[in-house]
């Protein structure tokens, strides 16, 4: 501890996801870069992004700047004004999504982009049903946590009617009894299909999936699912929705993760990376045949808050500053030529580590204690003890002044773009330390 108390207690505010007796938290006083430091004045590179949101990193100068400026001329207008910045990064959006004519509906953040992309198809089609990856998070209100197959929908059940639930491509521990990625592609597709069966055509109105899995693992989907997933969708006039709230704005190396594999969604939807976070935004992007089902019928959805002009200049230097910097290039390459082969060095080294898996600036370590088993290091579920040996990693990791995003038995990668090839390296040293620590709890 140093002189300075680097942990304090909320007193006042109410944390999510959480107890409020959790006890004190690291103070963080200041950013830069890719790093953050602590009321100490430790620094940490921060390996998660925050919450894999802060793509351009702290206290970008271009971002700041925009907000400085759209101050200094409108600070706020109600979304039933026409506002020049909120049309502009619309426009940009579109460009860069590659879904062709249409719109951008924009809210506050991911959780309701959700939201009014579910209204939108079930408005769109007539239908009900939303089906969904088991393995997934779409947000914290009523139906995105409805629709998230992962374990923070339980408490929160009983959800929104009409939601199905489905199991995606996993390679790595798969419930098709796959060993490969093309015979996992096949049969999780076949699964879906028969889900579709089941459930009647006529009745579902979306197909929503992350386009690379976040939270619940870093699933990159074998190349041919989504196309496949497109193609029944198409077959059964099924809205697709692909979320990129996470994925989204060069995290795995192009703007979109849909567009590595050629895709074209009738909804997606965006946030995080947008605005790096700096102000929050999120929205949904809408192909025009969806565009125009609500041409005379007035869509029941929208905020207060729709395009802030704060955001929506964050927003437009965003994108700019993505661009003008290459950082698509950059995240390719260095997901490609240092995290990919410093990784899997480390998996050579460290039995503890499972699977490595990712792409662009989207990495996971799975850890185990038993390769041949896959058992994992802590828990795939919640509430079932164990988490010590991951916390013990986790604090490794921050001895060695690095951030990481612990998610049970995943040690996950998401540093800003703009990260450097010597903070990479940084990063791979913190990790091989922290590998001993998992070692140690390696049972095979």
């Amino acid at each position: 501890m140093t002189m300075i108390d680097t942990y304090r207690a909320d007193r006042h505010v109410f944390q999510p996801w959480g107890a409020q007796d959790g006890g004190a938290r690291l103070e963080i006083t200041d950013g830069a870069g890719c790093w953050f430091s602590d009321a100490g004045g430790t620094r940490y590179l921060d390996l998660a992004s925050q919450l894999v949101y802060l793509n351009l990193g702290h206290r970008h100068p271009a971002l700041i700047d925009a907000v400085h400026t759209q101050a200094d001329r409108l600070c706020v207008v109600a979304p039933t004004f026409f506002n020049e910045v909120r049309d502009e990064l619309a426009a940009a959006l579109l460009d860069i999504s590659g879904t062709g004519a249409g719109r951008v509906l924009f809210t506050n953040g991911g959780t309701e982009a959700v939201e009014h992309a579910v209204r939108m198809a079930r408005g769109h089609t007539g239908r009900a049903k939303i089906l969904a990856h088991y393995r997934s998070y779409h947000g914290a209100t009523a139906a995105a946590i409805s629709i998230s197959g992962d374990p923070r929908r339980w408490p929160n059940e009983p959800g929104v009617p009409g939601v199905v639930h489905f199991s995606g491509p996993y390679t790595y521990r798969s419930d098709f009894d796959a060993t490969d990625d093309a015979t996992e592609c096949e049969r999780a597709l076949r699964h879906l299909e028969r889900t579709i069966e089941f459930e009647g055509p006529h009745t579902v109105a979306a197909v929503i999936l992350e386009s690379v899995v976040g939270t619940n693992g870093i699933l990159v989907p074998p190349d041919g699912y989504l196309a496949g997933v497109r193609r029944l969708c198409d077959r059964h006039g099924i809205v697709l929705i692909c979320d990129e709230v996470m994925s989204g704005f060069g995290r795995v190396g192009e703007w979109f993760a849909y567009q590595r594999w050629n895709v074209r969604p009738d909804l997606v939807t965006f946030a995080k990376g947008v605005t790096s976070g700096y102000v929050p935004l999120g929205g949904v992007i809408v192909a025009e045949h969806i565009v125009e089902s609500f041409s005379a019928t007035p869509f029941p959805g929208g905020s207060t808050y729709s395009g802030h002009p704060l955001a929506c200049a964050v927003g437009v230097a965003s994108v700019a500053q993505i661009a003008a910097g290459d950082l698509l290039t950059r995240a390719r390459t260095l997901g490609a030529t240092a995290l990919a082969p410093g990784l899997r060095a480390l998996q050579q080294r460290h039995p503890s580590i499972g699977d490595v898996r990712g792409a662009g600036l989207f990495w996971a370590l799975e850890l185990v204690t038993d390769r041949d088993t896959k058992q994992p290091l802590a828990p795939l579920l919640p509430g079932r003890g164990g988490t010590e040996a991951m916390a013990a990693v986790a604090q490794s990791l921050r001895e060695h002044r690095v951030w990481p995003m612990i998610v049970a038995n995943r040690i996950h990668l998401a540093p800003p773009l703009i990260v450097s090839d010597d903070e990479v390296e940084f990063a791979l040293g913190a990790l091989d330390h922290a590998l001993d620590v998992a070692d140690s709890y390696y049972r095979a």
